[in-house]
């Protein structure tokens, strides 16, 4: 189902082929904000993001702009913790176009001073955008505290300050030191011949890497503390969120949990915690949870966005649910109908191409290997009612669970 080739330089491609005329594809680097080494480095993994967009020794802005969005293309990047991932969609006959661009901005970006400037104001507004909605900041804060002075806790856009002072030789510092071929995972979906693929990413990849040395590695997390804490925001709502650490990626307890982080409070209207505190009491408009798995730590979330009266009532009743699924097992129907939700729902994320080249992108980047649909449903298929409840009472102690409100 999937394909896979290394390039001589140690980029690796995955590729899989389907019966679309538009083509996924998108470059894959293992490097995010938990690898700023310093606290003037706060923020520089995203700033590169946006700046290698602004020019290269090839083209101005205005023609990276315009080369896959003059022919109906889509062209984009995010940054997370640990991944970087520049990517775009367009129609097959403009794959070349794309690869071409990709290797341009990433292997040959000179970062203009003008516009480096220009683009300061752009990501800084995005910092105030986002310190005005206290949904999103709320979970940066938790972070924050949950992994102390751990670079996992920075912030993804960084401050302020360290955006104001970011130059183009500290911007390309930061990719000699950590954009090296060996954390690069060229990912495609499209209906072409893989031999192409190869061919392409060869012509563009091969010759051109950034850096002949090892990139540094992050340290691990430091030790856990609980905590809670309750900020004024002076907001209509009092936000909420509880969380605790969860299995990392490569924990063989991550298929259990994340059926837990579905059960609870995962997309579906009968998520446990959606029918406890909204659909029972109307206490919220949203409530959910979020199992984050990182390399070496996890995390685990609930948020809820609830009235001023409701937010102690609305605390008993999510930790009601904790403690049920930790001292209750789950019956063979309920986990049956828990596994075939949760396969469904993969199912059609997987079914939007440019989902699943970006799925399978970091699952190669990480475990240099992609599992298939039938692989992971028999992963889950595999789980059992036991399972759930030593994972769930591992976990989900009262104890462990940390606490943040804003008010």
């Amino acid at each position: 189902m999937y394909h896979y080739h290394t390039l001589s330089n140690g980029i690796r491609i995955v590729f899989r082929q389907n019966n679309s005329i538009v083509v996924h594809a998108g470059v894959y680097i293992g490097v995010g904000s938990r690898h700023e080494s310093a606290a003037s480095e706060e923020g520089i993994a995203h700033f590169i993001e946006h700046s290698i967009f602004k020019g290269t020794e090839h083209r101005r802005s205005y023609h990276i702009r315009n080369r896959i969005d003059g022919v109906g293309g889509e062209l984009d990047a995010f940054t997370t913790k640990e991944e970087t991932c520049v990517y775009a969609s367009a129609l097959t006959e403009h794959l070349e176009r794309c690869l071409e661009l990709f290797s341009d901005i990433l292997f040959h970006s000179t970062f203009p001073s003008h516009e480096i400037e220009k683009e300061k104001d752009v990501v800084i507004e995005e910092i105030n955008l986002y310190k005005d909605s206290p949904s999103d900041l709320i979970y940066d804060d938790f972070e924050e505290m949950i992994f102390d002075t751990h670079p996992l806790g920075h912030n993804i856009l960084g401050s302020k300050k360290n955006v104001k002072h970011f130059s183009p030789s500290m911007l390309q510092d930061f990719m000699q030191r950590h954009y090296a071929p060996s954390r690069m995972v060229i990912s495609v979906v499209g209906n072409l011949q893989f031999q192409r693929l190869v061919r392409l990413c060869e012509k563009y990849f091969c010759c051109q890497p950034l850096s002949d040395s090892q990139p540094s590695l992050a340290a691990a997390p430091v030790q856990y503390h609980p905590f809670s804490t309750t900020i004024n925001k002076r907001t209509h709502q009092v936000h909420l969120l509880i969380g605790c650490p969860a299995p990392t990626i490569f924990e063989e307890q991550k298929t259990p949990f994340t059926l837990i982080n579905n059960i609870l409070g995962g997309p579906a209207m009968n998520s446990r915690l959606n029918v406890s505190v909204r659909e029972k009491q109307g206490f919220c408009y949203t409530i959910e949870s979020q199992y984050v798995p990182f390399t070496d730590a996890g995390l685990f979330y609930i948020y809820a966005g609830v009235d001023a009266d409701a937010a102690d009532r609305s605390t008993e009743l999510i930790m009601e649910e904790l403690r049920r699924l930790c001292q209750v097992p789950l019956t063979p129907q309920q986990l049956k109908a828990a596994q075939t939700q949760l396969i469904g729902q993969m199912a059609i994320t997987n079914d939007n191409g440019l989902n699943e080249m970006q799925s399978i992108g970091k699952a190669c980047l990480n475990f240099d290997h992609v599992d298939t649909l039938e692989e992971m449903n028999r992963d889950i298929l595999s789980v059992t009612p036991q399972q759930i409840q030593a994972v769930a009472q591992q976990y989900l102690q009262e104890s462990q669970f940390s606490f943040l409100y804003y008010k």
